[in-house]
């Protein structure tokens, strides 16, 4: 006869507590992304309002609006006053909801999970049957929020924290050199290298479509297209051209084949180039994830950077799945001869040079 385990009551009741917070903070987390797509932090940042008020200066429904601040109240994301009946967005909360492009912007975290969500029923088929959900069955959410999330790291952290620990790179950037960018995206990274140092010459390889017509765009729109190009390649087959330096902003772990990736960053490195990888700020064990960020962190990875890669037949190897100790691996395996990390201080993010 089996032995059941004695049960704690207070156990229960805690983890108990733990789901509904965790339900509630999803449903926060939605509101969320729903107030910043139709503009209501940013205007709140501009001054505390009533439901009426607030509906005024955002062009919604009242009603709609009502029921929003209330939810937003209840969550600690704005301050209710009771006898005014206003709400007001504290300024320390401005930065982290209103403060588009600003070092710690989340509006487009809220986008992008939202988005990401969105093909739940493949996902759950990829969990039954194996292989993943292609890029092309994501929405315009996905991409958006990823391109305002992380244009946030590019405007706020390139040149004035990850730049600044390679001088030697900084150096060659101002006297002009050859740059590509593999797994450009929408080339937010290197449209503000090409901003920031006019000199070089600079190119984006993608091997999604989409993203390579809207890097084209903003490329123009940005006064680079004189010396930013995009060209749509699967960079892990080969790159056509020799570079001085060669950049991947948190690519890799996204890529189905990652040994193959660096292989040809490797090949097509001159001999006195480097290759700067950001990478996503994975620990080397389950334990070491343990937290908000490491449950993030894992959320990216089945909603997204896992999932991809495995459809198309990828490693796989999800958003903590290159700490330091695999992209040293990797990075030799490729031909490197050195890997360093260069000593910025970020949650999210590590930064790597490595020379042939």
């Amino acid at each position: 006869m089996t032995t059941q385990p004695a049960i704690d009551t207070h156990k229960t009741e805690a983890f108990l507590g733990k789901v509904i917070g965790d339900a509630g903070g999803m449903t926060t987390t939605i509101f969320a992304a729903i107030g910043d797509r139709l503009g209501l932090f940013k205007s709140l940042a501009h001054g505390p309002a009533t439901s009426a008020q607030l509906a005024t200066r955002a062009n919604i429904n009242e009603r709609y609006a009502r029921e929003w601040l209330g939810a937003m109240a209840s969550a600690g994301y704005v301050e209710y006053d009771s006898v005014s009946h206003s709400f007001t967005l504290p300024p320390e909360y401005v930065p982290i909801l209103a403060q588009e492009s600003g070092p710690i912007f989340l509006g487009g975290l809220h986008q992008m999970l939202l988005g990401m969500a969105g093909p739940i029923d493949a996902l759950v088929q990829a969990f039954q049957r194996g292989g993943g959900v292609a890029q092309a069955n994501y929405d315009e959410n996905v991409w958006d929020g990823m391109e305002r999330f992380t244009n946030g790291w590019y405007e706020n952290m390139l040149l004035q924290q990850w730049l600044p620990v390679m001088p030697d790179v900084q150096e060659r950037l101002t006297r002009g050199v050859s740059v590509a960018d593999i797994g450009c995206g929408r080339g937010r990274g290197v449209i503000k290298l090409a901003q920031s140092f006019p000199r070089s010459r600079y190119v984006g390889y993608d091997v999604f479509q989409p993203f390579i017509d809207r890097a084209n765009a903003n490329a123009q729109a940005a006064g680079v297209a004189d010396r930013v190009r995009f060209q749509h390649l699967d960079a892990s087959h080969g790159l056509p051209e020799q570079y001085d330096v060669i950049t991947t902003f948190d690519v890799v772990h996204d890529a189905a084949d990652p040994r193959g990736l660096l292989q040809s960053i490797r090949k097509a490195l001159r001999p006195d180039g480097r290759y700067l990888c950001l990478e996503m700020n994975g620990a080397e064990t389950v334990e070491g994830n343990a937290g908000s960020i490491g449950t993030l962190l894992y959320g990216f990875s089945i909603l997204y950077c896992m999932t991809t890669s495995l459809h198309d037949h990828g490693e796989g190897l999800g958003t903590v799945g290159l700490p330091e100790s695999k992209v040293r691996e990797l990075c030799s395996e490729a031909g490197f001869s050195s890997v360093q990390r260069a000593p910025t201080e970020n949650p999210f993010n590590s930064f790597f040079v490595a020379t042939p």
